[in-house]
């Protein structure tokens, strides 16, 4: 969870399965919503304790916290994509609104 939630704070938008991505959007809605109380030593350290990346961390609090500040959820969206060549996995794109 901790790499999948660092990819998608980096770029905005991660394709994975279907599966993956049920499970990493309400994880990475409660971060942000830590990360939208003011700047705080102690929200700061948590966010760390989730996902390990300072650079994360800083770019979560700075830019992606800071577009969602009026609304009140739903910060990602989950679009399906069809499914993997290989084995056939369903696939989807999941991105911030």
């Amino acid at each position: 969870m901790c790499n999948l939630s660092v990819s998608i704070i980096e770029h905005g938008r991660l394709q994975t399965t279907l599966a993956k991505a049920r499970a990493l959007r309400p994880f990475i809605e409660k971060l942000i919503t830590k990360a939208r109380v003011p700047d705080s030593l102690s929200v700061r350290r948590l966010l760390l304790s989730r996902i390990k990346n300072e650079s994360a961390v800083k770019k979560l609090i700075n830019e992606v916290a800071r577009r969602y500040t009026d609304r009140p959820g739903g910060y990602c969206r989950i679009v399906k994509t069809g499914y993997r060549v290989g084995d056939a996995a369903p696939m989807a794109i999941i991105e911030f609104v």
